[in-house]
């Protein structure tokens, strides 16, 4: 294992498979990762499609929309178990439902012989039980949670291991963010007040920072990522105002 810490770096992760059960057999065809450090995407992504060496359920085919012959010339979980197991060593995995695909991803490491359990190697963290604890009694699943926290996930008409990945880890940093709006100075949804800082806060002792043009770039592809949404890019509003 290397000297990384384990959750300095973020993985949110997905698999689709070919049925529900590894231990009936079925067994991984996709995996989708993507990295996230200090809350910020890296593009270090990681997205594999996998040749199981057996038929897709046409239940889950209906899911997915992943078919046999689109598999038939990719390689096999031996052949990409050393660059996975690498690439999630050290890292938090955030899994929505992580039992599910860390029973699979295991179980797929000990069939080619290099058995590895993830909890040693990572920090499995189940967004599932996150949200279940946050809105007990409700729906959700993450198609739920980006209809209740404002989330845009209307290009997703099937499920897909890198596309959901994509889509839970904009859940994941609404889910932990607490205040998203740009406003300070509303009651928020749950009764709480929320400070203005502007008149809280004495700023004439604060030091100006300016963003560097890396950070300027990200920021303006996390805008175009805001306008997409249904109800728009606050930041845009706020600017418009002034």
């Amino acid at each position: 294992m290397s000297g990384q810490k384990i959750g300095s770096r973020v993985v949110f992760l997905d698999t689709e498979t070919t049925g529900l059960d590894h231990k009936s057999g079925h067994r991984i065809i996709e995996v989708g990762c993507v990295e996230m450090q200090d809350r910020r995407l890296t593009g270090n992504n990681l997205h594999i499609y996998l040749q199981p060496d057996r038929e897709i359920d046409p239940g889950a085919m209906a899911v997915h929309g992943i078919s046999n012959e689109f598999l038939i010339d990719k390689p096999r979980f031996a052949e990409i178990a050393d660059e996975l197991r690498d690439y999630l060593t050290g890292a938090e995995l955030i899994i929505h439902n992580a039992p599910f695909d860390v029973g699979f991803l295991e179980h797929e490491f000990r069939l080619c012989n290099a058995p590895v359990n993830l909890s040693e190697v990572c920090r499995v963290t189940d967004s599932l039980a996150m949200a279940r604890k946050q809105y007990p009694g409700q729906r959700n699943s993450l198609d739920a949670l980006c209809k209740r926290l404002g989330v845009n996930n209307g290009h997703r008409t099937l499920h897909g291991a890198l596309l959901d990945s994509e889509i839970l880890a904009d859940v994941y940093l609404v889910l932990t963010g607490g205040q998203t709006k740009l406003s300070l100075d509303q009651e928020s949804s749950s009764g709480s007040v929320v400070v203005d800082l502007a008149t809280s806060v004495d700023v004439s002792q604060l030091r100006k920072v300016m963003a560097n043009s890396d950070e300027l770039l990200g920021h303006d592809k996390w805008l175009e990522q805001l306008r997409k949404a249904e109800d728009g890019c606050a930041w845009d509003k706020l600017v418009a105002k002034h």
